[in-house]
């Protein structure tokens, strides 16, 4: 009886006190977007993640949350649709490949470009230094430097090191998506 009882609660909060949230998911190309999302979703990391072409759409489920991300192209060419689909979500995750320096100027520029778009006031930004696991790596206190998060306004802004691959900090990350889910 207590497994009927279970089922039926389940039920009930998935019909009536389930809470559906937007997350859009971006970031240069190869900072791990795709197999954050992957981990996320319960799947395995794969080493061998083919580049997003334009975007795609997983579900999380975390109690009676679920956060619906759209993980979208890094690549030059889709940067400028980033602005559209980050419109009227409950939040922003930026992700950032922290062992691939070279990258770090353009992540900031385009960062603060999205984040200057009036479109986007207010909607709160989560920004994950991916890849903490590789040597040569920059600090979080670091990243936060280099990409100006201080410099930030109008928005909850806030940055962790994770690594996908070893599926570090997660669970902060969904922590922090699901305060937002009833925004």
């Amino acid at each position: 009886m207590a497994g009927l009882f279970k089922k039926v609660y389940d039920w009930l909060l998935r019909t009536f006190w389930a809470t559906e949230m937007d997350v859009t998911m971006i970031g240069l190309q190869n900072a791990g977007k795709t197999s954050l999302l992957r981990v996320l979703s319960g799947g395995e990391f794969a080493i061998d993640s083919i580049p997003t072409v334009g975007f795609n759409m997983k579900r999380v489920q975390r109690g009676h949350v679920t956060l619906k991300c759209w993980d979208l192209g890094g690549q030059p060419r889709f940067r400028p649709m980033w602005e559209r689909y980050c419109r009227g979500v409950n939040a922003i995750v930026f992700i950032v490949d922290i062992a691939d320096l070279s990258l770090l100027p353009v992540a900031r520029d385009e960062l603060h470009l999205l984040m200057s778009q009036p479109t986007l006031y207010g909607i709160p930004l989560l920004v994950l230094g991916n890849k903490s696991d590789l040597p040569n790596r920059i600090t979080v206190d670091e990243l936060i430097d280099v990409l100006d998060l201080k410099d930030i306004a109008n928005r909850e802004v806030s940055c962790y090191g994770i690594s996908a691959k070893e599926e570090t900090n997660l669970e902060a990350v969904v922590q922090w998506l699901m305060k937002f889910a009833g925004r």
